[in-house]
């Protein structure tokens, strides 16, 4: 299979299996990790082709958030991203890379890959987690667990212990606002620094305009 037509059949596969997907988690995401996985692997001397394609292949399955089985998400997406790229005759020994890379993705997992490639997955995705469309990310996904934006008693986390399973605006405190300080690239550090200076801006913004 030509070079072009296999990137033209992972992305139709990748954005195919997303055409359901809720807004943080679609093909327009997928598109930008992979856009971040190809500036990073590029200025980090990493493989483009084998984190380009396990950025275009890592939301081919997710388990519903909640769902007791969602710690599995990464490793049954990394099986269904393995026959993806058998299908496009991916060369046999470049197929691991890109499902390792996939498989330790997950932040729930907490794994800290041993590539550099599946650094740059990590990267790039959780780049994608902070900055302005990090924000819309967050509220997107608060809506869709019918979570209230924000506690009325403490908006900002100032008096209690973030708990971001009860109040959307927690989990910039629970977790976004630590990203930048968890990524494994210099490129990535840099991109990440600017996305959470804007939040942190987001966040004085919205406790002015919530606060009693």
């Amino acid at each position: 299979m030509h070079t072009d037509d296999v990137w033209e059949v992972l992305r139709h596969v990748a954005q195919t299996r997303c055409a359901e997907a809720d807004p943080a988690h679609d093909w327009l995401h997928v598109g930008r990790v992979a856009a971040n996985a190809r500036a990073i692997s590029l200025a980090e001397g990493a493989d483009v082709e084998i984190t380009v394609a396990a950025a275009l292949l890592h939301e081919l399955f997710n388990h519903p958030k909640g769902h007791p089985e969602s710690h599995r998400s990464g490793e049954i997406c990394a099986e269904h991203a393995r026959e993806a790229l058998r299908m496009v005759h991916w060369p046999e020994g470049r197929i691991e890379p890109v499902c390792y890379a996939i498989r330790v993705h997950p932040f729930s997992l907490g794994v800290t890959p041993e590539t550099l490639e599946a650094k740059v997955l990590q990267d790039a995705d959780r780049l994608d987690a902070i900055g302005a469309i990090g924000v819309a990310r967050c509220f997107a996904t608060c809506s869709d667990m019918k979570r209230p934006f924000y506690d009325p008693d403490d908006p900002l986390c100032e008096r209690r212990a973030p708990d971001d399973k009860r109040w959307g605006v927690d989990h910039f405190y629970k977790k976004l606002l630590g990203i930048e300080g968890r990524m494994h690239t210099a490129t990535a550090r840099a991109m990440a620094h600017d996305r959470t200076a804007f939040m942190r801006l987001f966040l004085q913004q919205f406790g002015a305009e919530v606060s009693r």
